[in-house]
């Protein structure tokens, strides 16, 4: 994703960028994500700056064509993502490696800098990660699964259970 690492010092107010990943570069993120392929990485986001000039958020949107493989079967298994995403850049805490750093619920998405620059290209690489089917599952899914013997949520719930003692 060339131009993602971006010098704090270049980054102005209500500045829009968009970022496209080259093919070397969606390989290498599908590589880092376990995925099979990834066609099309991209996203748009607004930067708008603190009054410290060290505080940065970033907000737009992540939009990706990638295949997955199917959790039962192998199968490739493709996805369409289009996600809201709102980042905020912060510098990196003072202290020792072993002091605790606490955050709070909107810390979340929190990526910390160096003061130097921000890398949207790992943000963005990271909001992909977040935005997959942790359990993508092919048409073939369902039959795969009932052929090793696993059991779909209907027949072990709690509610199974019950059914099979009214039988009784």
């Amino acid at each position: 994703m060339s131009g993602a690492k971006l010098s704090l010092a270049a980054i102005r107010d209500g500045q829009r960028i968009e970022v496209h990943a080259d093919e070397a570069e969606r390989a290498a993120v599908a590589e880092r994500l376990d995925l099979p392929g990834l066609e099309r990485l991209e996203a748009t986001l607004t930067l708008t700056l603190n009054r410290d000039g060290e505080t940065i958020r970033a907000e737009g949107r992540l939009r990706a064509s990638v295949t997955q493989a199917c959790v039962a079967t192998g199968e490739p298994v493709p996805a369409m993502v289009d996600e809201k995403i709102a980042l905020l850049f912060l510098p990196e805490p003072k202290g020792t490696p072993d002091e605790d750093v606490e955050l709070s619920a909107d810390d979340l998405d929190v990526i910390f800098h160096d003061g130097r620059e921000i890398d949207l290209a790992a943000a963005i690489a990271d909001e992909l990660s977040l935005a997959l089917d942790p359990y993508p599952r092919s048409a073939g899914a369902e039959d795969a699964l009932k052929d090793a013997g696993v059991l779909s949520e209907e027949q072990a719930g709690p509610f199974a259970a019950l059914a099979a003692l009214k039988g009784k």
